[in-house]
């Protein structure tokens, strides 16, 4: 330690003889006030705002897939501590301390205020940028765009939060109260009617996976859908224009997911991810297929997911009544779940074989779990190492939410051609009305494990019932769900606020029923 202070002395002395040796900054070491000089310094600030995208996918999983009544999870009795916080968000008994353990999914919160933070700088900077204005045009709708995603993924999970607008320079600025849900959602919608007049539309397939003018007026959709006084006019305008553009319903719905559609014509957005050893890949299907000693049966490469916590199998999976809700000759069931069959041995499987659950009828004396087969593509190479986007916004994701606006206008024969063009890709037989509940289970069904299905409930008004009816199945099926599990109650519709930002803001408060 002696040895490094003189050598910092030393070039501190040399530093107040040469003055000019202050400029002598190292390439490799970049910082805000070095950053910032060109357009192709912001297209890379700007891409590592689309990186905070990637958490959002991820806790998802558990936050809103498992939540709602598509998945539960696989207990491990032999790892009831490092996966306890993700377990208790699925049981409802989820509180502001479990919400921000290191061994929890990820703190949602802090990452979608990352991403704004980000975001912001690019913002603030931008404005006294000497950028041509196409740069500006492009920089800044993207920048909008990924701003009012952030928000409105806040505003769903935690009800009103603070709106941070700018560049944080100052302790003062970095801690705000908290503003109304409504008045987040008039930011969302301010961002995005401005990000609207910038963004492109997409021409070509495949995109580039990055933010357009499609993806921007079905966040806009949704924030007129969602918030407490319902603008569904202004909604129906932003979906009516996103059927007149470029994208249009693959003919067959595995297709979607096939690794050569990524970015296809029904893609509106998605997450991106890519194979290699940069961490920049996806690992889904890991976590999603049963907890096993032979992985190389489904995945075609042996590897571990018999471990605990979340970097175990067992999750996400999907529950018998979802299996069974899927109508007879659904195309749909077969592309999204398999059946995994074996010998369980201390909750761990090894698998003896993989089958349709269309009709599935256990074997008598063997073990099987559904597991999520969208997402599976083998053979794969390296373990947790996978190329597969997430899904955000589709196309038939449009026509159903289109649909699901018109019901609400009282235009139910106006709806009925957008909820039976998805129903024709699936083999279904066409519907002869529109109703509020069988577009919500076409939504259902259609976005299935595509972490949808929680805030469509709570959208639809339907999350208290349909959770709690859950609740019943559950623990009449697994003797180890506690009795004050799934008490599922209007402040249940939202999460706590991290306990960490309330110690180290005071001006924020916590919901209520936490």
């Amino acid at each position: 330690m002696k040895k490094i202070a003189i050598i910092i002395l030393g070039a501190l002395s040399i530093v107040s003889c040469k003055k000019e040796t202050l400029n002598l900054v190292p390439q490799t070491s970049l910082s805000s006030a070095s950053f910032y000089k060109d357009a192709a310094q912001y297209n890379q600030a700007l891409t590592g705002a689309y990186t905070n995208l990637r958490s959002v996918a991820f806790i998802g999983i558990y936050m809103d897939e498992i939540r709602s009544d598509n998945t539960f999870f696989t207990i491990y009795s032999a790892d009831r501590g490092t996966s306890t916080s993700a377990e208790a968000m699925a049981e409802f008994i989820d509180n502001n301390i479990s919400s921000q353990e290191p061994n929890n999914p990820g703190n949602r919160y802090g990452n979608d205020y990352s991403g704004i933070s980000k975001v912001n700088t690019i913002l603030s900077r931008l404005e006294k940028s000497s950028l041509a204005q196409a740069d500006k045009d492009q920089i800044s709708g993207e920048a909008l765009f990924l701003r009012a995603f952030y928000y409105y993924d806040l505003v769903q999970h935690y009800g009103g939060v603070p709106l941070q607008l700018t560049e944080v320079t100052d302790v003062a600025g970095a801690f705000l109260p908290r503003s109304s849900a409504d008045e987040v959602y008039n930011q969302i919608i301010t961002d995005l009617n401005a990000a609207i007049l910038v963004l492109p539309v997409a021409k070509t397939f495949p995109q580039t996976g990055r933010a357009t003018q499609g993806a921007a007026k079905m966040l806009l959709a949704y924030s007129y859908m969602s918030k407490q006084t319902k603008e569904y006019a202004k909604a129906e305008a932003a979906l009516l224009d996103i059927t007149k553009m470029n994208y249009g319903l693959l003919s067959d719905y595995a297709a979607v997911y096939d690794l050569a559609n990524k970015n296809s014509k029904e893609s509106i957005f998605e997450v991106q991810y890519k194979i290699g050893n940069d961490g920049q890949q996806s690992d889904f299907i890991w976590r999603f297929i049963p907890r096993t000693t032979n992985s190389e049966f489904i995945l075609g490469l042996r590897g571990t997911n018999a471990r605990g916590g979340l970097a175990s199998g067992g999750w996400n999976v999907p529950t018998q009544e979802m299996v069974n809700s899927y109508e007879q000759g659904d195309l749909r069931l077969p592309a999204s779940i398999a059946v995994a069959e074996g010998n369980i041995n201390n909750e761990v499987m090894t698998i003896t074989a993989v089958k349709s659950p269309v009709n599935y009828k256990p074997t008598s004396g063997v073990g099987y779990n559904y597991f999520i087969k969208k997402y599976l593509h083998p053979p794969y190479q390296v373990e947790y190492n996978t190329d597969d986007n997430w899904p955000v916004f589709r196309y038939s994701g449009a026509l159903l939410l289109l649909a699901e606006c018109l019901v609400a206008e009282g235009k139910a024969a106006e709806a009925l051609p957008y909820i039976n063009q998805v129903r024709q890709r699936a083999g279904l037989a066409a519907l002869s009305t529109a109703t509020k509940q069988n577009v919500a289970n076409e939504m259902r069904h259609e976005l299935a494990f595509e972490n949808h299905r929680w805030t469509d409930l709570i959208r639809n008004g339907m999350a208290i019932d349909v959770l709690n009816a859950k609740g019943v199945t559950m623990k009449a099926l697994y003797g180890w769900l506690l009795p004050s599990t799934f008490n599922v109650t209007q402040d249940r519709l939202i999460y706590a606020i991290p306990f960490r930002e309330l110690q180290i803001n005071s001006k924020l408060t916590q919901n209520p029923g936490y």
